[in-house]
């Protein structure tokens, strides 16, 4: 079963606004046995809108538009599909009354254009839109199926759930798709690559593939699996992850859509443990990153972001000697940094950061990068220096992630100490 994504609108083109449609549907399609080969974006322009649906139901099953059905004129999808098939408009009594229905909603009074959106290909299924006045449109034509759907996200999102999956469902027989991501850190792609080669000869006959997904700081592994038999796919996928795990374990931390603050922020909970966090470097982005969880205020009790040295010694309170004698990106400060926030602020565990971040202000012995990180956690201090090669964004993430998972490896690690 192949499918393919059109989305329409030159305000994707222009790069005005991202199109964020393609992967949720992608991703939807995929849970469902679906798989999306080609994702095209196409002007507001009948005649790219045509060719583009010709070429894709020449290597499609199922063909999905999102965009160009609200009431305005450059919304040109409906007739340019009429123009594609060779049909006509008809009024559809019931889509009007759907119409009418979500205007009253929205306190809004029916307009010629809003009468102009009752109006169907002769040839198509209206789709019940619950969160707007655009229907979806069903086609189906010469064994292909087309599905024309608003560019209105959360619009396109109820009709993809309540209307074209159960309807894909009931047509096709669809085969089940399992996708598995391992989330590693702390390795480099080519390394990990070495690393597991043997095993990732070993899919071969297997029937699941290995893709590598680097991003700054981590590589996501994700195993992908087709078959008609969900469990013994399943149980396939599990049996390859455990032998990953023998061979690079150390650096996996999660999987699928975990995130490093999602689990630090699980076991400080489980633990009954708190944190704290004095960031230099970073600027409180670790802060937002555990804030951004749910729940965060059962243990994380705030952030200092002491930039200037002036906010480490008087509010931290650094040693004015450890900075004079060691330097601002150190150990030394780090650690004390680390110490200082956890007495300030009464938590049982604590991150500090100091680096530079970039683009300037490096120096021969700490050039552009150079990071140092501490954890506080029971009775441990630690501290590590890194040497990230990003520009500023980058090189703030990724200390910010390597700060996450150094607390998590050591309240895993230490649990009971402290």
């Amino acid at each position: 079963m192949q499918a393919e994504i059109i989305t329409i609108g030159n305000e994707i083109l222009i790069g005005q606004i991202v199109d964020t449609n393609s992967a949720w549907m992608a991703a939807l399609l995929n849970e469902n046995g679906i798989t999306v080969h080609q994702i095209t974006s196409v002007s507001d322009n009948s005649v790219h809108i045509i060719e583009t649906l010709k070429d894709a139901s020449g290597r499609s099953d199922i063909i999905f538009l999102t965009g160009g059905l609200g009431p305005t004129r450059d919304d040109i999808t409906k007739k340019t599909l009429c123009e594609y098939f060779g049909v006509g408009l008809r009024f559809d009594a019931e889509v009007m009354t759907e119409v009418e229905k979500r205007l009253n909603q929205f306190n809004r009074h029916l307009t010629e254009l809003n009468r102009n959106q009752a109006e169907i290909p002769e040839n198509c299924i209206p789709l019940q839109n619950k969160n707007g006045t655009a229907p979806g449109m069903w086609f189906d034509c010469e064994g292909k199926v087309y599905v024309s759907l608003p560019g209105v996200p959360y619009e396109m999102k109820g009709l993809m759930n309540d209307e074209v999956i159960p309807r894909i469902k009931q047509k096709f027989r669809l085969p089940v798709i399992i996708n598995k991501t391992i989330l590693t850190i702390g390795i480099a792609e080519s390394a990990l690559a070495e690393k597991i080669s043997d095993w990732e000869d070993s899919l071969a006959n297997t029937g699941i593939a290995l893709a590598y997904l680097p991003s700054p700081g981590m590589v996501r592994l994700r195993l992908s699996g087709c078959g008609e038999n969900r469990s013994s796919l399943e149980e396939n996928i599990e049996n390859k992850v455990r032998e990953l795990q023998m061979l690079a374990g150390k650096y996996i931390y999660g999987y699928n859509n975990d995130t490093l603050e999602r689990l630090v922020g699980e076991i400080l909970i489980k633990s009954g443990k708190t944190m704290s966090t004095a960031e230099s470097c970073t600027g409180g982005y670790i802060a937002h990153q555990l804030t951004s969880e749910p729940g965060s205020s059962n243990y994380f009790k705030g952030s200092i972001v002491s930039y200037a040295i002036e906010t480490k010694i008087n509010i931290l309170g650094v040693n004015p000697d450890i900075i004079e004698k060691h330097g601002v990106v150190s150990a030394e400060t780090v650690e004390a940094m680390a110490q200082g926030v956890r007495r300030k602020m009464n938590t049982d565990c604590s991150i500090a950061t100091s680096g530079i971040a970039g683009p300037g202000g490096g120096t021969d012995e700490n050039p552009v990068g150079t990071v140092w990180i501490a954890v506080a956690a029971g009775q441990r201090l630690i501290s590590r220096k890194f040497q990230f090669p990003y520009n500023r964004k980058r090189n703030i993430h990724v200390t910010a992630i390597t700060a996450l998972n150094m607390l998590r490896k050591e309240l895993i690690e230490h649990t009971d100490e402290g």
